[in-house]
């Protein structure tokens, strides 16, 4: 049985009530989890399979795509013992768009959940330094959302336009 498989094995069999479903693309398999067990869910795989490395952590904005929710989060982990990859998606609502920090499990993720905060606007509860990181401290809204206007949000008004 592959990694991949016995990461979702583990998922089911101890995490039961926060197991979702799962998904797979190009050889590539994945577990949705509920966001109030994503702690225990990481921290399992951390110690019961050796996926000590979170090599990122991104959301995506589904927009009017008919999915559950309008927001996933995606934790990419990787296992340095097995040479393999492993992902972890979580559905965030865009009424609540919250999810707690993992910075507890990996340390790596304060920036990258700086990153998914300025990019995207969702919160991590307990992060201890949530501010932007990409765009000035002062800046309004959140442009990698796919309602962001297509020419930003004003802050170019005083820029000249480019013509062909």
């Amino acid at each position: 049985m592959d990694l991949a498989q016995r990461a979702i094995d583990a998922i089911q069999t101890r995490h039961l009530d926060a197991f979702l479903g799962t998904g797979e693309h190009a050889g590539q398999k994945w577990a949705f989890v509920k966001r109030e067990h994503i702690i225990g869910v990481l921290t399992t795989l951390r110690d019961t399979l050796d996926f000590e490395i979170l090599m990122d952590l991104t959301a995506v904005d589904y927009l009017n795509k008919g999915e559950p929710e309008r927001f996933c989060v995606v934790y990419i982990l990787y296992s340095l013992k097995n040479n393999e990859y492993f992902r972890v998606k979580c559905w965030v609502p865009e009424a609540d768009p919250e999810i707690d920090t993992v910075g507890t499990v990996y340390k790596a993720a304060g920036w990258a959940e700086r990153e998914v905060w300025d990019m995207y606007g969702l919160r991590f509860r307990g992060h201890p330094d949530l501010r932007r990181i990409l765009t000035p401290f002062e800046y309004q809204g959140h442009p990698l959302r796919k309602d962001y206007p297509l020419i930003g949000n004003g802050e170019r008004q005083n820029f000249p336009r480019y013509v062909k």
